[in-house]
């Protein structure tokens, strides 16, 4: 398999929501799950499971909770679990129930995970996630039989890319990296970002949007207030 240098990959990342029909081979998924599970893991936790949906049923369910069609039309569709079921049944005193143990669990699927999709774009795959399954999370779960200690976190669809949308602009890196200390927002720099922005999102949708858009839709509201309570009754974060 030919694959493209790291950072010409991770600089050219763009969701990829439309996908050809050629399917995955069997052995460059096995390929992409390996990278997966040789992403770096708290204390060797291996706390994730990937859940490789092939059933179109399935699919088509969790398409319609998430609201995202191009679920059911990916080569390939993974959820990311945090998954301590297995812990537990080895060691049945492990005290799951702790904020810091769902945090290990969230980044060890956020390592895992992104390995699996810049190995998979290296190779000439596109794909996207899917956080919007939390959106019906029990649900997801339950289609999923995920046992106690083990929560879908996150979707992601994979395929041969049937689009080449433009690079959506990030941040001035002097808004994301400071030395030595935190520095507030220079809205100098802002505004030059937003207005870059703005003209993406006018070419992508017809609609002069900026960053507040998203700010606005997403924490301007209560933020899937059901999570919590799920997590808890999944036997995690309770103290």
């Amino acid at each position: 398999m030919q694959s493209k240098s790291t950072l010409e990959t991770a600089l050219a990342h763009r969701s990829i929501r439309k996908f050809t029909d050629e399917p995955i081979s069997e052995n460059l998924f096995q390929q992409l799950i390996a990278a997966g599970q040789s992403a770096s893991s708290s204390n060797h936790l291996q706390c994730v499971t990937v859940i490789r949906v092939t059933d179109q049923d399935i699919r088509q369910q969790i398409s319609a909770l998430s609201s995202m069609a191009y679920v059911a039309e990916c080569a390939e569709f993974l959820v990311f679990c945090i998954d301590f079921s297995k812990h537990k049944q080895l060691q049945p005193d492990a005290q799951l129930d702790w904020a810091e143990v769902s945090l290990i669990g969230a980044v060890d699927v956020g390592i895992f995970a992104q390995n699996v999709l810049l190995t998979a774009e290296s190779l000439g795959l596109g794909g996207v996630y899917i956080g919007a399954l939390r959106n019906e999370i029990e649900a997801v779960a339950t289609l999923l039989h995920l046992p106690q200690y083990c929560v879908p976190l996150v979707g992601m669809c994979l395929g041969y890319p049937a689009q080449d949308p433009a690079l959506k602009p990030r941040f001035p890196q002097s808004l994301v990296c400071f030395e030595n200390q935190h520095q507030p927002l220079n809205e100098t720099e802002f505004a030059k970002y937003n207005a870059e922005l703005t003209v993406y999102y006018q070419a992508r949708t017809g609609q002069a949007q900026g960053w507040e858009t998203a700010l606005n839709k997403t924490l301007n509201q209560p933020v899937r207030p059901h999570i919590l309570p799920f997590l808890q009754s999944k036997g995690l974060m309770k103290r």
